[in-house]
């Protein structure tokens, strides 16, 4: 048994500056340097395993299993669900059907903003919420670059867009999660999280508009935008509350989708903007962006591959659908050297507790496989043959080899920082900010997000610690433990998961320092944002009233 080190230098400034380091690399590797993604990921890793070994005290055996761990959840389900993805979006490449695609949306709406609004935040959210996990970026990414978005366009503004969606993504898991590791209840978790994301679900749909045609272009789209937020919010608050994490996304995705929808049949704006550069508009909707027109067949056909997917994947989210898959074709893994021989120790844990660290290789319930049964399906829909459909898997497999690679890198670091207690060393510098915690909290979640990629984990990371520096300070539990989430969906667009995920998609791999100079100012500001809504949930009337306390304990006489 090892037990983490969270002040390995004696010294907590300097175990903190140690800490990031392997941030720092892969970060300004991407960003400054701009190396390719997966060198980035590399040379991250390889700071990661130096610093757990030599900084933490890790024993190397430890390490070269947590990494190998990492790399290997990596391509279960991340790169697992980017390859069927980008599959899918070539099958119907090929067969002419994705201009079909473009030509019909184009038909709804010519407007370049109103097509980004719809694909990207609309029919995003629901995706984050069917199957989570980088699908949306993959799917929103490669119909934007499709319809004529520059690479840099679709991968930032698909990354922007994905960010309300996010702590209810997959059904709901990282709210799960929370619960499961904080000991709070499911309910007041779902709840105090929709308390505070619906502000931002009204806010990010103008933020996008703003960060593609600028706020002369966005106020010009006003009523279109206020429509898409409003009704994204209105059913994420109240499923929310008043039924719980699993359903909110795709409940208010399809609400959104629909209201915006119907909108656009009765309204349009006064200039039509059809540049995919977010510039020169076409003054009076004269001249428009030119379609092709096409019988209402052959547009079925067009979006039945994407609506077949949209089916499987939210059925495959189901968890009772997870568990019978799982009955027959779920394998388990400990991993050797790590299960239950790490041990992670108060203050970010109550008492000592042994980390579990089990692969499971669920090839069959995982979402990538969901979106695999759907590109067969719609496949053979296509009118493909069994090895027509074999070839292009290959050439997509070819295609996105370096994204597979990058991304077992990246979260091979992850999972070194996490097993290490890298992770819990910057954790702790953020609790001991006193009264700005609430602040500073949301940021941790932020910092949780853009470590691991995923909500999920950064809920895993950091819930119990938020959940403990708040009882110490005399603040709400279920309030931190929610900032932890929400705090860290505006993470997801600077992890560099998603941004790989976001350049393959549009086909703009070894661009990710672009894409990530591109959104990391909106992920940097939404979070300072969300972290005074939280100041003022824990400090300011009346918006204290909206936090979900704890009922006191019983007190013994």
């Amino acid at each position: 048994m090892w037990q983490q080190v969270y002040d390995p230098f004696g010294n907590a400034v300097v175990s903190t500056l140690v800490a990031a380091i392997p941030v720092v690399v892969l970060l300004a590797g991407i960003g400054l340097f701009s190396l390719k993604a997966h060198v980035a990921a590399l040379l991250g890793l390889a700071a990661a395993l130096i610093i757990a070994i030599f900084g933490q005290g890790m024993p190397a055996d430890k390490a070269g299993m947590t990494a190998l761990y990492g790399a290997a959840f990596g391509l279960l389900p991340i790169g697992w669900i980017i390859l069927n993805i980008i599959f899918l979006y070539q099958l119907t490449l090929e067969k002419g059907y994705f201009k079909v695609l473009q030509d019909s949306i184009a038909g709804i709406t010519d407007d370049r903003r109103l097509q980004l609004l719809l694909i990207a935040f609309c029919f995003g959210a629901f995706f984050e919420g069917a199957g989570g996990f980088g699908t949306p970026v993959a799917v929103t990414g490669a119909i934007l670059i499709g319809l004529g978005f520059s690479p840099l366009a679709a991968s930032g503004l698909s990354l922007i867009a994905n960010t309300a969606p996010v702590a209810y993504g997959a059904l709901g898991t990282p709210v799960i999660a929370l619960a499961a590791v904080t000991g709070l209840p499911l309910l007041d978790l779902s709840a105090m999280i929709g308390r505070q994301l619906p502000f931002f679900s009204v806010l990010v749909p103008f933020w996008l508009i703003v960060a593609f045609a600028g706020f002369r272009g966005m106020i010009q789209i006003f009523p279109a935008i206020l429509i898409a937020g409003v009704s994204f919010a209105i059913p994420q608050f109240v499923v929310s509350n008043y039924h719980g994490p699993w359903l909110v996304d795709v409940i208010a995705s399809v609400v959104s989708i629909a209201c915006l929808a119907m909108f656009l049949k009765v309204w349009r704006p006064s200039e039509i903007w059809t540049s995919a550069e977010g510039a020169a508009p076409t003054v009076g909707g004269a001249g428009a962006h030119v379609f092709d027109k096409h019988s209402s067949g052959d547009v079925l056909r067009a979006w039945l591959p994407w609506l077949i997917l949209s089916v499987v994947v939210v059925c495959w989210g189901i968890p009772q659908v997870k568990a019978f898959l799982d009955s027959f074709a779920l394998v388990k893994f400990p991993v050797a050297h790590v299960d239950q021989l790490i041990q992670r120790v108060p203050p970010v844990v109550p008492a000592p507790k042994a980390e579990a660290a089990v692969f499971s290789l669920n090839w069959l319930s995982a979402t990538g496989s969901g979106i695999l049964v759907s590109a067969i399906i719609a496949g053979f829909v296509m009118g493909f043959s069994p090895l027509g459909m074999l070839r292009v898997y290959g050439r997509t497999l070819y295609l996105v080899r370096y994204s597979l690679l990058t991304i077992s890198a990246m979260l091979a670091l992850g999972f070194v920082t996490r097993y290490s207690g890298v992770d819990a060393t910057l954790g702790l510098a953020f609790s001991q900010t006193g009264v700005f915690y609430p602040f500073f909290g949301v940021l941790l979640g932020w910092l949780g997000v853009a470590l691991t990629g995923s909500d999920t984990s950064s809920n895993v990371l950091f819930g119990s610690l938020q959940k403990i520096t708040a009882e110490q300070l005399g603040l709400s539990p279920t309030l931190m433990a929610a900032a932890n989430s929400s705090g860290g969906v505006m993470g997801k667009m600077i992890d560099a998961q998603s941004i790989v995920v976001a350049s393959t998609a549009t086909r703009w791999y070894g661009h990710e320092g672009d894409i990530l100079r591109y959104v990391f100012f909106h992920s940097i500001a939404l979070a300072v944002l969300m972290g005074l809504l939280v100041m003022a949930q824990a400090y300011v009337p009346p918006f204290t009233e909206m936090v979900i306390h704890a009922p006191p304990a019983a007190v013994t006489p």
